[in-house]
């Protein structure tokens, strides 16, 4: 029997399996609601031990892209209870993933009354859709205050709380890929003079604040975190790569002090080696190891050390019955790259499974 596909435990944290379900933009929250149409979609793809869902936005500021979902209205919690219901029916375990854009966002696609938000008023490169107008350029941001910072805290916390009303098992902070949560993290980005700029401890506070208040809120083993160590995603530039590896060792054992359930590690070829060595000697819960990996490359991981469970994006869209087709050792779906973020079922719900 192949590790990755038998059950997983760790500090309470059971799963059928050690496979994820990575967190994949799909576009298809018309309205930014949970439907119908997402609930068929993750209910076909709860072979998965656990789905951590598409990112979604905690407060009306953060849906930076068309027809991404939120969790900050009685709807969209509505729409969530459908999904979450439907994953459980196959004892899978799912974590709302939490995504605030920050600066990567157009003002096109935010509710009425919201305004784009960042850790300082600088601009993101390149464009971004709309629904309205098209590809456009990024808005720009304005930098928040020391204040707004804390009502974005405070808005993760109501986020959580309303994730646990909708059924799901834990939420994760997106603290990677250029969203806010990294903005800060990021000095080229993050220019601030305030208690939340400057020294590493200073630009990790935000992400150390919304951890604390979110385990406090809904309890640490419902808490996982994101982290991408050297991305350039978002338009980060890179800065100092001993100031990087400090961060991310500062920021592992933080997570550990807190002793929230997982640190999800999305991977990338410029995080060096000892980087891995520090999140893991830093960490004692469960590291969920995510990026490239396939069926076999995951069963190596799982093996090496580094991760306690393996997650797949790309895998899970294009194969919803992605486990059956590792257990038969079975070809995978084409991906349609076409439909990655288009509305409605073509390339969402229409992938075929085995017959």
């Amino acid at each position: 029997m192949k590790k990755i596909l038998t059950p997983y435990s760790k500090n309470g944290f059971a799963l059928k399996n050690h496979i994820v379900m990575a967190p994949m933009t799909r576009s298809r929250a018309i309205g930014n609601i949970p439907n119908d149409l997402m609930t068929t979609y993750y209910g076909q793809r709860a072979g998965a031990g656990l789905i951590i869902t598409e990112g979604t936005a905690p407060t009306p500021e953060a849906l930076g892209y068309p027809r991404i979902p939120g969790i900050f209205s009685k709807p969209q919690i509505a729409g969530w209870k459908k999904i979450t219901a439907r994953v459980h029916q196959d004892g899978s375990k799912i974590f709302l993933q939490l995504m605030h854009t920050g600066r990567i966002g157009h003002m096109d696609n935010l509710s009425e009354g919201a305004i784009l938000l960042g850790a300082s008023d600088i601009k993101a490169a390149g464009q971004i859709y709309t629904d309205s107008i098209g590809m456009q350029d990024h808005s720009e941001p304005i930098s928040l205050t020391t204040t707004g910072v804390k009502t974005i805290v405070d808005g993760y916390v109501s986020a959580a709380k309303n994730a646990m009303e909708a059924g799901f098992d834990g939420v994760e902070l997106h603290a990677a890929n250029g969203y806010l949560l990294e903005q800060f993290l990021n000095p080229n980005v993050n220019n601030r003079t305030d208690e939340y700029g400057g020294s590493i401890t200073n630009r990790a506070r935000l992400t150390v604040e919304v951890a604390e208040k979110v385990v406090g809120a809904i309890g640490k083993q419902k808490v996982g975190i994101r982290f991408s160590p050297f991305s350039t995603l978002g338009d980060l530039q890179a800065y100092d790569a001993n100031k990087v590896h400090e961060t991310y060792d500062y920021l592992a054992k933080v997570m550990d002090g807190l002793d929230i359930q997982y640190i999800h590690i999305s991977a990338n070829p410029a995080i060096p080696q000892k980087t891995f060595d520090a999140i893991r000697a830093g960490f004692s819960n469960t590291i969920i190891l995510c990026n490239g990996l396939t069926a076999e490359t995951a069963e190596e991981q799982l093996h090496k050390g580094f991760a306690d469970i393996v997650a797949f994006g790309r895998s899970f869209l294009s194969t919803p019955d992605f486990v059956n087709r590792i257990e038969k050792d079975a070809l995978l779906n084409q991906i349609d790259v076409s439909t990655l973020y288009t509305p409605g079922e073509k390339g969402y719900i229409d992938y075929p499974a085995l017959q």
